[in-house]
């Protein structure tokens, strides 16, 4: 047994003086909610698929394991919606660098990339990358719809703040999402990038909101740069399309469910 100093005060029990002084631990209420796109509502379709989908559009019929093939060495170059790639040419640093300000760096920079493999097929870059731009690319998460009608329905505002180089209004309304998101931040209009504090500002001032009753969803540091716009921040781990990311924690964190 170990020893009691015998100095040993006996618990202290909490005066009201003492709870009045203490930090608040009470959550503060959501207005709204900021949600990044790419690895939060929506994936891009699996690999394999994104390339049979953009050479048949060339009028290719490529074989799977080809197709697997070429997968493998764009992705390893960059694609739109995927991994970082393993080496950006000189000839495109710039338009990297502003791929998610301008349209045409945008387009330049991920059509630059495929360019870089070499697979044979006449307008193929061109053909990957407007795969992106349709709504057939992606993949909305399981929860995706579930929660954002539920915000809705709770009279909570929602944002989608995204770097990217075109407009995603146009994939929202052929899933039929449009109508459950009442503004859009997207880097390349707003002229600022995550983690910016600023596109994030821009967000909350769209919907009228004031940071810090905003609650901003994503899946990079980046996202959670919104600390610095005074935002509440919930980061989920990146998930393949079609599998669940664990979307419903927001409900949890802005209705109290």
């Amino acid at each position: 047994m170990h020893d009691v100093p015998d100095h040993a005060e006996p618990p202290h029990a909490s005066s009201g003086a003492d709870d009045a002084v203490r930090p608040s631990t009470s959550r503060r209420p959501v207005e709204a909610v900021l949600f990044d796109f790419h690895g939060t509502l929506a994936q891009v379709e699996e690999p394999r698929e994104w390339v049979l989908a953009a050479a048949a559009t060339c009028g290719v019929e490529l074989d799977r394991v080809r197709a697997t093939s070429l997968a493998d060495r764009l992705l390893t170059a960059g694609r739109a919606g995927g991994p970082v790639p393993a080496r950006v040419p000189p000839r495109l640093a710039e338009l990297w660098a502003d791929r998610d300000l301008y349209e045409h760096a945008h387009r330049g920079a991920y059509t630059g990339l495929a360019e870089t493999v070499d697979a044979g097929i006449d307008g193929f870059p061109e053909a990957l990358y407007e795969r992106v731009r349709v709504p057939e690319g992606w993949v909305p998460y399981p929860d995706t719809e579930a929660v954002l009608k539920e915000l809705r329905r709770a009279g909570v505002k929602v944002a989608v703040v995204s770097n990217i180089g075109f407009d995603i209004r146009p994939l929202f309304a052929a899933w039929g999402l449009d109508g459950l998101v009442d503004a859009y931040a997207l880097s390349y209009e707003v002229g600022r990038c995550k983690p910016d504090p600023g596109i994030f500002l821009r967000a909350c001032g769209m919907l009228g909101v004031d940071s810090e009753r905003a609650l901003m969803v994503g899946d990079t540091p980046a996202d959670a740069g919104a600390v610095g716009a005074g935002c509440a921040v919930l980061v989920l781990p990146a998930a393949d399309a079609g599998r669940a990311n664990g979307l419903g924690a927001v409900l949890d964190l802005a209705l109290g469910s």
